[in-house]
């Protein structure tokens, strides 16, 4: 993950004002696609790839799933440990054995990870076969440096989008891009970057309005996870 001295020096500012300002229901659809795409868990293991303060652990205790977490800035992991056990690691390299989970789920975090191809090789490796990979993220074909959002009944698109690029641009103060920057990630590249990975890609899924603001994924490892 990228800009982890920055996540520190926010992380107080994303728990006390920015999540509060996300508590209201859930407009950008992101914990309707995490709900549809997992599915119960049943007991199972579920690890949060750069899960942040931890905000998604009772979303998926409450899916039947066990929850734990990693992320490489200590300053959110300090709100995260009451939420989640949880381990400081690089998503890249996770301190977990081969084909050892039964799902992985990466919430509105990929586009801090400016290698997320091997992020999700690092998923598919610890996934037993047929585990369940669950990304939700940000619309790559709607959000990023490219897409004014200064109009909340229109998106304007301008050109950068097929650019994979790092940005702090943002249409709003009061969001995260504008303090530590965020990738970005053509559809193709990223739908790419699963099928490398050794993932199968089953399901899709869109939240936001009146343009989309997120895409959610849902794919399964069919190797042996090693």
């Amino acid at each position: 993950m990228a800009s982890t001295a920055a996540y520190d020096e926010i992380a107080d500012w994303y728990e006390h004002e920015f999540l509060p300002r996300q508590a209201d229901g859930d407009p950008l659809g992101i914990r309707s696609a995490l709900s549809d795409l997992l599915g119960p868990g049943r007991g199972g293991t579920c690890l949060e790839i750069g899960c942040g303060t931890g905000v998604y652990a009772d979303q998926l205790r409450g899916l039947g799933w066990a929850p734990i977490g990693v992320d490489l800035s200590a300053g959110m992991l300090r709100h995260a440990r009451g939420r989640l056990p949880t381990a400081l690691a690089d998503a890249a390299r996770l301190p977990i054995a081969p084909g050892s989970l039964d799902a992985v789920v990466t919430v509105m975090a990929h586009t801090d990870m400016p290698d997320y191809p091997a992020v999700l090789r690092e998923a598919a490796r610890v996934l037993r076969p047929g585990g369940v990979l669950v990304h939700v993220g940000v619309h790559p074909c709607f959000c990023g440096g490219f897409a004014d959002r200064a109009n909340q009944d229109a998106i304007v698109i301008r050109p950068g989008y097929r650019d994979g690029h790092w940005t702090t641009d943002s249409w709003t103060d009061q969001g995260i891009r504008d303090k530590v920057g965020a990738g970005h990630w053509p559809l193709p590249g990223l739908l790419n970057a699963f099928i490398t990975a050794g993932l199968t890609i089953d399901r899709l899924a869109e939240g936001g309005t009146p343009t989309p603001i997120v895409l959610g994924i849902r794919a399964r490892a069919l190797g042996s996870g090693v």
